[in-house]
């Protein structure tokens, strides 16, 4: 029988294999259990719903201590393949991780229906899903701090991203046009006004003056600051990428929670963690016969240097992609889904290229293209063959909605107090939402809660519209009570 990896042995596991910091604080003890759900859950607190972590008014309890979990059932299918259930050891919210368990059994190798042909999908959202924190901020924040970005083409700004503003673009003219030449790093480790400038227009989408850096995007396929610092690592090739993002990682994990850096003269955040419960049910999932994928809205290369630290192959990652030149290196174009081309130049050129990236609805299109071979418009829409759907999702943000609407067995909100996400997940369409709160520095109430059927959710203009869930029915307005 196999036994399962409690928190201290996880966490020393990953460490010896070159793996990221997890965020795993409780003492733990092992054993097993051929009990699907053994120890799951915890006793109810305050503020809880049903359907959303546990019985209605179900709070802060999390799993209880019932033994480690140990080797599954045979599930439905009353398989004999011992293969394990989450660890009990690992806290989760109410009876979240009983109904992981449950589905993982429904779906997983020892089901009735089960067929290692055709294996079923699992989509994980990396930012502050799968970890804490964000890892394409530390990529930034390290290519900016070691002169890694790329004077552009004549100094001109718009060159970089269809939606930069002139007043952007003339920005980061004056504060970066006389440091290098086209095509040369710049040096903002040493000079603090480009770097500030750069921040500034990333991480605020204004400028330092206060003008707005982007405008004129579709804000259901596109986050124009998502994509630019995307498009920022042009002049590189996939292999130098990964090797910044393996040493900006791997300085980020060794951070104290908390830490902080300076860039330019800006303080930013600098430490990131994995989760421990998710990488415990990414592991419990691949060994239960689930196909396993990360959709992100960072980019590629660097989710791919991160994924592999928790046994997900570069072929089952999808970020943000970029077009590569003829020597390999990457350019400002951003590969097309669906009906979007491929990007042809961001100033000039097809009007339609580099307006989709993996963001709310370019999810969906990535998803369906790369995972189930859909092409054209029909990558964009929901696919009607419930085969081609993921059988789970895992987000924290709105940008995740729409690979949530299509799984079929379970979506799991991490709760950041995103509008349309929380308003999906607390309306709770079908009984198939659960809430956990952050694993790691878990967000308080949000005492004025969620105006789902008014203002909460954004339309492809950025207008204030109402909230809708699976069937495009309007979600009514939601208390937060999972937290």
């Amino acid at each position: 029988m196999m036994t399962k990896l409690h928190c201290g042995i996880l966490a020393a596991f990953m460490a010896s294999a070159g793996a990221l910091t997890v965020g795993c604080d409780e003492t733990t003890t092992t054993g097993t259990s051929s009990s699907s759900s053994s120890g799951s859950g915890g006793s109810a607190g305050e503020g809880g719903m049903a359907g959303n972590g546990g019985a209605a008014g179900g709070g802060a309890g999390g799993g209880g201590m019932g033994g480690t979990g140990g080797v599954g059932g045979g599930g439905s299918g009353g398989g004999m393949m011992a293969v394990p259930d989450l660890d009990t050891n690992l806290m989760w919210y109410g009876e979240n991780r009983k109904a992981l368990d449950e589905m993982i059994d429904q779906v997983g190798v020892n089901s009735a229906n089960y067929d290692p042909n055709k294996k079923p999908v699992a989509i994980y959202d990396w930012d502050n899903t799968v970890i804490k924190n964000d890892i394409g901020d530390i990529m930034f924040f390290y290519q900016v701090k070691n002169d890694k970005i790329i004077q552009p083409p004549n100094k001109d700004w718009t060159t970089t991203s269809r939606y930069l503003t002139t007043e952007a673009a003339n920005a980061l003219a004056a504060a970066c046009g006389s440091l290098a030449a086209a095509g040369m790093p710049l040096p903002t480790s040493t000079n603090a006004a480009c770097a500030d400038e750069l921040v500034a227009v990333y991480t605020t989408a204004k400028t330092t003056a206060g003008a707005a850096a982007y405008s004129g995007w579709n804000y259901r396929t596109m986050e124009p600051a998502y994509a630019w610092v995307a498009q920022l690592q042009a002049g590189f090739t996939t292999d130098e990428l990964k090797g910044f993002a393996k040493t900006a990682l791997d300085a980020a994990l060794a951070e104290t929670e908390g830490a902080t850096q300076t860039v330019g003269t800006t303080s930013v955040n600098a430490w990131l963690r994995i989760y421990a419960q998710i990488a415990n049910l990414i592991d419990v999932m691949q060994k239960n016969g689930i196909d396993v994928w990360v959709i992100s809205a960072s980019s590629q290369p660097i989710v791919e240097a991160f994924a592999e630290k928790v046994n997900i192959a570069a072929d089952h990652v999808i970020g943000i992609r970029t077009v590569k030149d003829a020597m390999g290196k990457h350019t400002y174009d951003i590969v097309g889904c669906g009906s979007v081309p491929d990007g042809s130049g961001n100033g000039s050129g097809n009007p339609l290229g580099n307006t989709m990236i993996s963001y709310i609805e370019g999810k969906r299109c990535w998803m369906n293209t790369v995972i189930y071979g859909e092409s054209g418009a029909a990558a964009e829409m929901t696919n009607p063959d419930m085969a081609k759907r993921p059988v789970f999702g895992a987000g924290d943000s709105d940008t995740d909605i729409s690979f949530l609407h299509d799984a079929t067995h379970l979506k799991l909100v991490i709760n950041r107090n995103k509008n349309e996400i929380m308003c999906n997940g607390y309306a709770n369409h079908d009984k198939k939402w659960i809430i956990n709160p952050m694993f790691i520095q878990p967000k308080g109430q949000y005492a004025a809660g969620y105006p789902c059927s008014t203002t909460a959710c954004k339309d492809e203009a950025g207008a204030s519209v109402p909230c809708t869930n699976e069937l495009k029915e309007i979600i009514a307005d939601q208390t937060d009570t999972v937290y």
